[in-house]
């Protein structure tokens, strides 16, 4: 009995160190795909992840499993991996799904809003970046999910909140991608400083629409500057 609990003892360290490595790549390989570092197409090893990340193979491998499950890698038999492309129907039907989940929440989050929340996004909105700056464009792909999900929580409804939530972390991967091939700033701020405006106004109807109008102005620019820059893989 004595020797099992020393066995159990001394394997548990080692499987929370290996859930720790685990963790670690996939936080590190989710944010490289997410900010283009890793670019939708690229084919990768097992090998050559766990050099670059300087580990073993199993905690890369558990994590490429997971990221294979959220649809951000593709897996090929004696092949490798896959960053899973973007398509133009993904695009579409994001912002097709966000736009029902957002113009709901809007409406509510005007009549639920704080004055302090209010302040908050007054912030928010005026976020901005130098077009090719990794640090600021970081900053504000951050600020913009910050924006959209506050007013989502502020909804009061938790669940319609976790929806919207889950679907701009969807969306960021685009929202990079965007960033690196045109300048957001402008629309961005204009747009968001329009919802905000209806939102002091415990205008629900204006709000969900301004929020219907920024997410379609979003939808279109971002496919346009896409589709017309040879350097981005985008498949149709």
């Amino acid at each position: 009995m004595e020797a099992c609990l020393n066995i159990s003892e001394r394997s548990a360290p080692q499987e929370k160190r290996a859930k720790s490595l685990t963790e670690q790549a996939y936080v590190t390989l989710r944010e490289r795909i997410i900010v283009g570092e890793l670019a939708p197409g690229v084919e990768v090893s097992e090998p050559e992840l766990a050099e670059q990340l300087q580990m073993s193979k199993t905690p890369v491998r558990e994590a490429l499993g997971r990221l294979c499950v959220e649809g951000l890698m593709e897996a090929f038999p004696r092949r490798g991996y896959r960053v899973t492309p973007v398509t133009l129907k993904d695009v579409n039907d994001l912002f097709a799904i966000r736009g029902v989940l957002e113009g709901t929440a809007t409406a509510l989050a005007a009549q639920n809003l704080t004055e302090q929340e209010l302040g908050a996004l007054d912030q928010l909105a005026q976020a901005n970046y130098v077009v090719g700056e990794d640090n600021s464009t970081k900053t504000f792909v951050t600020s913009n999910e910050l924006f959209h999900a506050a007013i989502a929580r502020g909804s009061r409804n938790t669940r319609l909140a976790s929806l919207v939530i889950s679907h701009l972390e969807e969306c960021a991967r685009f929202f990079y991608m965007g960033t690196r091939v045109r300048d957001l700033n402008p629309e961005t701020e204009a747009d968001h400083l329009r919802i905000v405006a209806f939102l002091r106004k415990r205008d629900g109807e204006n709000a969900k629409q301004a929020m219907l109008d920024h997410n379609e102005n979003t939808r279109k620019g971002l496919l346009d500057a896409l589709i017309s820059n040879s350097q981005v893989r985008l498949t149709l």
